[in-house]
């Protein structure tokens, strides 16, 4: 059985026991974490599809840890014109662990 669900503008394939890490999340490590966002929810011959989302249905997971990604580099550059801009991005980011489909 797996579902898709959709948190922080993203879609996500999980099953019971998956980890993932997905945008930035209200949580704190160790509190439970509900997605009422899923688009489909599949068990061999049954699919269930939503328009766009199913009513009343809701996929737990545990938090994690909530960390930072490894830094991104940016940099603008301007030919002939000395123009240079050098900045980096760290990508917060929550994990979880999905409990229950």
């Amino acid at each position: 059985m797996f579902a898709v669900i959709e948190t922080g503008g993203k879609q996500y394939i999980v099953e019971k026991g998956t980890t993932l890490s997905v945008e930035r999340l209200s949580s704190v490590k160790g509190e439970n974490a509900k997605f009422e966002k899923v688009l489909l929810i599949a068990d061999k011959d049954n699919v269930t599809i939503g328009t766009p989302y199913i009513k009343g249905t809701v996929i737990n997971a545990e938090v994690l840890k909530d960390g930072r990604e490894k830094k991104k580099i940016v940099f603008r550059y301007h030919s002939k014109t000395r123009y240079r801009k050098l900045k980096g991005h760290r990508q917060p980011y929550t994990s979880v662990r999905i409990l229950s489909v």
